[in-house]
């Protein structure tokens, strides 16, 4: 029986989705958008992201396991980022991750909560068993299941090009100087806690090296050679990895 909490859960994914849509539909036509479907979006996440971390870490506690163990986990870190977009200018395809990941669970919400209160349950799979769930629930369950592990590279990949997109943001002055060391850093969090992240990352650096060799560039490739040293100076330091997040993630 789904609670108060979980309903306000859900809710939070769809205001994501349903703001999500409309800012991007704008965005993709090239008309104006207000921003605040675009901060819409992120309340949405917010909410929901509030209550997954509340579920998961307990109240606030305030002292250093606590805070350690919070800054671990991969909601909080999903939270305090999406906080920080909230607070920054737009950048549409920031949204992304946070749609996807929200579409996800829209969907599994509906099938496991909504659908049983409108379809009636399918015949049992034994005599004297129980109903089986619809056969709409059963559909939308293996696309679920089908589509989870590609739709989790997109996020990678998309979460790599919002680095690169932060980064010149930066340089040309479209967004603060902090965004690239707040988005570095998350980053650095998805490295040691994605298997997702670190196959997007191989096979982009790999893509990367492979053109740079076409060029036959020496200086490019030193500068590439000192650029990747410095990234893995960086992101190798001491950083425990976090413990596998439940099914309530996100």
């Amino acid at each position: 029986m789904a609670t108060t909490q979980h309903y306000i859960w859900a809710s939070g994914h769809f205001i994501l989705l349903l703001s999500a849509f409309r800012y991007f539909l704008a965005w993709i036509t090239f008309k104006s958008v207000s921003a605040w479907w675009y901060k819409c979006a992120f309340s949405g996440a917010l909410v929901s992201y509030a209550i997954v971390c509340q579920k998961s870490l307990g109240s606030p506690q305030p002292n250093p396991a606590y805070i350690r163990r919070a800054l671990l986990d991969e909601n909080v870190q999903y939270f305090i980022l999406a906080f920080f977009w909230w607070t920054s200018k737009p950048i549409a395809i920031a949204l992304i991750p946070y749609a996807i990941f929200s579409l996800f669970h829209a969907l599994t919400f509906t099938r496991t909560t909504l659908m049983p209160q409108f379809l009636p349950p399918g015949p049992p799979a034994t005599a004297g068993g129980p109903p089986t769930p619809h056969r709409f629930q059963k559909k939308l369950q293996v696309w679920v299941k089908a589509n989870y592990d590609p739709a989790m590279k997109v996020v990678a990949y998309t979460e790599l090009v919002i680095l690169v997109r932060v980064v010149i943001g930066a340089l040309l002055l479209q967004n603060s100087l902090l965004s690239p060391i707040v988005y570095a850093h998350f980053m650095r969090q998805r490295w040691y806690q994605s298997s997702f992240t670190r196959e997007a990352v191989a096979v982009s650096t790999a893509r990367i090296e492979n053109t740079i060799n076409q060029q036959g560039n020496p200086t490019l490739s030193g500068i590439w050679g000192q650029a990747k040293g410095l990234i893995a100076r960086w992101g190798g330091s001491s950083i425990a990895p976090a413990p596998p997040a439940g099914a309530a993630r996100r």
